[in-house]
């Protein structure tokens, strides 16, 4: 019996100040970019079920 997932909730708690940095981005993007990767990727797998 297959399982549907309505909601996802992703909470996320970092402790280390985002540092200023001049290059692509500062940390804040790179983990919204790492999180957006992920949630993409388990939308294509739940796609090919």
């Amino acid at each position: 019996m297959p399982i549907e997932i309505k909601e996802l909730h992703i909470k996320i708690h970092v402790d280390e100040p985002a540092k200023k940095s001049s290059g692509k981005g500062s940390a804040k993007e790179e983990v919204v970019a790492l999180c957006v990767e992920q949630v993409m990727e388990l939308l294509k797998l739940q796609k090919e079920r």
